[in-house]
């Protein structure tokens, strides 16, 4: 008997809580009225001709290469960092498929290619390039959903490019035969373009 009354007053407790807590919000959202102003109180002036810039009309960033941290990069701190991945992603040879594909063998591998792993549309059509070179595995590592729209991986990126560099390194090394690191001139070609890139040419 007084076990239930004790569980009769805890839940007239909850009750009168969820009560309070509804009344409260009813009351804040009676007393504050947000109004959309009909046109902005500041107006930029646009000279005759020229089109107003739209928000993001620049696109992404260009993304600092890897290529030229490559044959240095830590490996040991990319097996680290992979660590992170494995709730999403296996590594070893054969390994299964988990919320994310197998990743071992990923460099120089076709993307969306891998056996059994229900790819997204975007995945699946994104053929810029077809593999997943150091230079397409950089701008994925560093945000999967600004280098391909509608991907389901989510996750945030590594804003680092040293981070990026050394992680790929790793996986670099996840391969019956390692693909071979770039050239000098690889190398240069990238740093040009990416230098190129970032004065807006």
């Amino acid at each position: 008997m007084a076990t239930s009354l004790e569980s009769n007053k805890i839940l007239a407790g909850i009750l009168a809580a969820g009560i309070l807590a509804m009344a409260t919000g009813k009351i804040a959202d009676s007393l504050l009225h947000p109004h959309e102003l009909a046109e902005n109180v500041y107006k930029v002036e646009v000279p005759e001709g020229m089109a107003a810039a739209e928000p993001g009309d620049k696109g992404p960033a260009p993304v600092e290469p890897v290529l030229p941290l490559l044959a240095s990069a830590d490996v040991a701190a990319g097996e680290k960092d992979a660590k992170k991945c494995a709730a999403c992603h296996s590594f070893d040879k054969g390994g299964a498929n988990k919320v994310g594909p197998n990743l071992y063998g990923i460099v120089a591998r076709e993307k969306a290619s891998h056996e059994g792993f229900n790819y997204s549309d975007a995945m699946k059509s994104f053929d810029d390039p077809k593999t997943w070179t150091y230079t397409s595995l950089n701008k994925f590592l560093h945000k999967p959903k600004d280098y391909i729209s509608g991907t389901k991986m989510n996750f945030a990126g590594l804003k680092k490019v040293s981070d990026r560099s050394d992680l790929i390194a790793y996986l670099r090394t996840l391969a019956d035969s390692p693909a071979p690191l770039p050239t000098n001139e690889e190398v240069k070609a990238a740093q040009d373009a990416f230098e190129k890139a970032k004065a807006g040419g």
